[in-house]
C-alpha cells in the first residue's frame, strides 16, 4: 500500500521506552491517518476521563498516506490530545516540513504517553530513535530552540524541529507548538501538553522516500493539480498577499470583528492592516510550506521604530485580526511585533487576542483596574497593552496567570459579568470570522467538534464564495446573511473538511479544484483503486461523528452546541447590521440531518451505519 511508510510509534516518557505500534491496514483506510487516526486511537484507549495536563494524557503526532508526496498542500500533519483549553477533543494540524522530514525517517506517526521527570527531547536522526536530555533547551523560546538544535544538528540536511516555548512549559492553556519558526499546531493548547509531559522539542532528519503505488499516474495528476491551482483566482490573491489578502473583502461583507466584537465596520481599519498594506510596507518575500505552489506564507521585517522586528515570519490574516481589529488599532507594525512574540512564546494568536481583548473590554467596563493590569492601561485602539499581556500571560505573571487560562476560564475566574464579554464555544474562542455575516459559519461554529473552528469543515470557503463543489451536492451562491437552508450545506461542508485533516492537505489547495481530481490523487498515491468521492465523504461523516462521541463522552450536550451572546448582540453598523444567526431553527433542522438525539449524541443507527457501533455501545451504555 503506497502513501504510508510503515511504522508507528509508542514513546513512553515516564520509561524512558520506545516500541513500535502496529495499526492494520484497514484501519488506516477506515481513518485514513492525522486527526482521525488520533480519534480512534483515543477512543481504543478509552482515556476521555484523563486530566489534559496529567500524565494519562496521550499525544497523537500523526501524518495522513498524502504527507509527504508532492501532491500541492501534501506538507500537513496532526496533533491531537484532549485539550488543556476546552476540556474535549483538542487537535490542529500545520504545514511547514514536519511532516515529510518525519515520513524520510521511515515514520508515519508517534503517540506519546507518560509524563518525563525532566525536560527531553525526541530526535529521530538517519534511523536512530532515540530520547535526549533537553534540559538546556527548557526556558528558551521556540526560535532560539530552532536555531539551537539546528547549530547542534548541523550537517548536509538540515533537521525539521518541533518545539514548545515559555508558554508551554508554564502550562498557558492555549500554548501552541512551532515548527522551526514559521509553522504552528495553534489552537487549542497541545503546546500545553507537550510542556506537561516536559517533552521540549521533537527533531527529524532522514532521507527515506514515501512510497506510490502507481508513479506515472501520480506524476499526472500531480502536474494537473499545480496547472489548475496556478490558474485558481483563490491562490493567486494567496500568493501575491497572503491570507490577509481576505481583509478588505471581508470589511465588505460583514466578516472582521472590530473592538471585541462590537462593531461591524471601519474601511480605515482594515485598508491599515490588509495584505496589500503588508506588502507594500514591510513585506520581504512569500514563502511555501513543501510541496506548494501558492506560497501564502509571509515573511516581513520593520525596521526600526517601537516596534522594530527582524526579518522573521509575518501575521497571517487571523493574528491581524485579534492584535488589530479585535483590538480596534491599526498599527500594523505593533501586529508584527505581537505575533512575533505569539510565535517566540509559543501561543495561539487567535485565544491569546481574543483573551487579550476580552480584557481590554473588561478593563473599559471597570472589571479590571491598574491594580489588577500592574499598572498596564488596556485600552482600545493601542497595542502596547496587548504586548505587555502577551509577556505576562506566557510567564504566568500577575494578571498573566489569569490570562493564560484563555477566556472562558478567566471570565469564570473573574466573574462580574465578564461572562458576558467573551466569544467562545465549548471553550474555544471564536476565530475572526464573524457568524453574524455568515450564518452558515454560525452553525459549524456551534457543531464542530473542537469548539469554534473554521477549519473542520469547508463551510467557509462555500460560504464566501471562494470555492464551489456542485458535484457533490453543494449550490452556489448561498446567502451569508440568512440562515435558510443551511443545514444540510453544512453536513456536507462538514463530511468533505473533516478528511482534509486526515490526510493531511491543505484546505486551501481544496478551494482550487473539484473533489474527484483530489480522489485521483488518493488512488494514485495509495493503490486504493476503488476509492471513490462516495467513500471519501462517508469516512469525513465517519471521523465526525467519532469525535462528537468523543466529545459526548467528555460531557458535551446540546447546551453546548450554542452562540455566546457577545455574536447574539446585534451589530450597530456594517453588512451584518441588525441581523444574528437563527440559531434554534438552524440547530433543529441539522440534528435532524446529521442524525442526533434531543441530548445532542449520534443515534446508535446511525452509528452503526457509519461503522462506528463499538462506539455507539460505548456512549449509549455510559450515558
Amino acid at each position: 500500500m503506497g502513501g504510508y511508510v510503515g511504522k508507528y510509534l509508542e514513546v513512553d516518557l515516564a520509561r524512558g521506552e520506545i516500541t513500535e505500534l502496529p495499526i492494520a491496514a484497514e484501519v488506516q483506510r477506515k481513518y485514513l491517518g492525522g486527526s482521525g487516526l488520533a480519534a480512534y486511537l483515543f477512543f481504543q484507549r478509552g482515556k476521555w476521563a484523563a486530566d489534559p495536563l496529567g500524565p494519562d494524557n496521550d499525544l497523537f503526532i500523526l501524518t495522513g498516506p498524502i504527507s509527504g508526496t508532492l501532491i500541492p498542500g501534501s506538507s500537513r500533519f496532526a496533533v491531537a490530545a484532549r485539550s488543556p483549553l476546552t476540556g474535549i477533543w483538542g487537535e490542529g494540524s500545520a504545514g511547514g516540513d514536519f511532516a515529510p522530514s518525519l515520513k524520510r525517517c521511515g515514520i508515519d506517526g508517534i503517540v506519546v504517553v507518560g509524563q518525563s521527570p525532566k525536560p527531553v527531547m525526541l530526535v529521530l536522526d538517519e534511523g536512530k530513535v532515540e530520547l535526549r536530555d533537553a534540559s538546556e533547551l527548557w526556558g528558551l523560546d521556540t526560535y532560539e530552540t530552532t536555531d539551537r538544535l539546528r547549530e547542534t544538528m548541523a550537517g548536509k540536511k538540515r533537521p525539521s524541529v518541533l518545539s514548545i516555548g515559555q508558554a508551554g512549559e508554564n502550562l498557558v492553556r492555549f500554548a501552541c507548538i512551532a515548527n522551526n519558526k514559521h509553522d504552528f499546531i495553534g489552537r487549542t493548547g497541545m503546546g500545553a501538553v507537550m510542556g506537561s509531559k516536559r517533552l521540549k522539542a521533537v527533531v527529524c532528519r532522514g532521507e527515506g522516500t514515501v512510497p506510490i503505488a502507481d508513479p506515472v499516474s501520480y506524476k499526472a495528476i500531480c502536474k494537473s493539480l499545480v496547472q489548475m491551482i496556478g490558474q485558481a483566482v483563490p491562490a493567486q490573491a494567496l500568493k501575491e498577499m497572503g491570507t490577509d489578502s481576505a481583509m478588505d473583502l471581508g470589511m465588505m461583507i460583514g466578516d472582521i470583528p472590530i473592538a471585541n466584537w462590537s462593531l461591524g465596520e471601519d474601511f480605515e481599519l482594515s485598508n491599515a492592516l490588509s495584505g496589500p498594506t503588508m506588502s507594500e510596507t514591510y513585506l520581504k518575500r512569500g514563502l511555501a510550506c513543501y510541496a506548494c505552489p501558492i506560497a501564502c506564507r509571509r515573511e516581513v521585517e520593520v525596521p526600526d521604530g517601537p516596534y522594530k522586528t527582524p526579518v522573521g515570519p509575518g501575521p497571517e490574516y487571523e493574528t491581524c485580526c485579534s492584535f488589530g481589529t479585535m483590538l480596534n488599532q491599526k498599527d500594523l507594525a505593533g501586529v508584527i511585533k505581537s505575533n512575533e512574540w505569539c510565535n517566540r512564546y509559543g501561543v495561539d494568536s487567535i485565544t491569546a487576542g481574543c483573551t487579550i481583548a476580552w480584557a481590554y473590554d473588561c478593563f473599559a467596563k471597570g472589571l479590571l483596574t491598574l491594580e489588577d493590569t500592574g499598572g498596564v492601561e488596556l485600552k482600545f485602539g493601542e497595542v502596547d497593552g496587548a504586548i505587555a499581556m502577551l509577556h505576562k500571560l506566557a510567564k504566568r505573571e500577575g494578571i498573566g496567570d489569569l490570562l493564560a487560562e484563555g477566556s472562558r476560564g478567566a471570565a469564570k475566574k473573574l466573574g462580574r459579568g465578564s461572562e458576558a464579554l467573551t466569544a467562545e464555544i465549548k471553550g474555544l474562542e471564536i476565530p475572526m470570522h464573524d457568524p453574524r455575516g455568515s450564518h452558515g459559519l454560525a452553525l459549524a461554529y456551534m457543531t464542530s467538534y473542537r469548539g469554534a473552528c473554521h477549519k473542520a469543515h469547508l463551510v467557509e470557503a462555500i460560504e464566501h464564495g471562494l470555492a464551489s463543489y456542485a458535484d457533490v451536492g453543494l449550490e452556489e451562491n448561498y446567502e451569508g446573511l440568512s440562515s435558510e437552508g443551511k443545514a444540510g450545506m453544512v453536513r456536507i461542508g462538514e463530511d468533505l473538511g473533516v478528511p482534509l485533516n486526515s490526510l493531511a492537505l491543505c484546505e486551501f489547495e481544496m478551494w482550487c479544484y473539484q473533489f474527484d481530481d483530489l480522489i485521483r490523487a488518493i488512488r494514485a498515491v495509495t493503490g486504493w483503486e476503488d476509492f471513490s468521492v462516495e467513500e471519501y465523504r462517508k469516512t469525513g461523516e465517519r471521523l465526525w461523528l467519532l469525535k462528537r462521541c468523543l466529545n459526548n463522552l467528555m460531557g458535551v450536550t446540546r447546551a453546548d452546541d450554542r452562540l455566546p451572546a457577545k455574536i447574539l448582540t446585534p451589530l450597530p453598523d456594517g453588512a451584518a447590521a441588525g441581523l444574528v444567526p437563527d440559531e434554534e431553527m438552524m440547530l433543529r433542522e441539522y440534528y435532524e440531518v446529521r442524525g442526533l438525539d434531543e441530548a445532542g449524541r449520534p443515534l446508535s443507527a446511525v452509528l452503526e451505519q457509519a461503522g462506528l457501533a463499538e462506539v455507539g455501545q460505548v456512549l449509549h451504555q455510559r450515558i
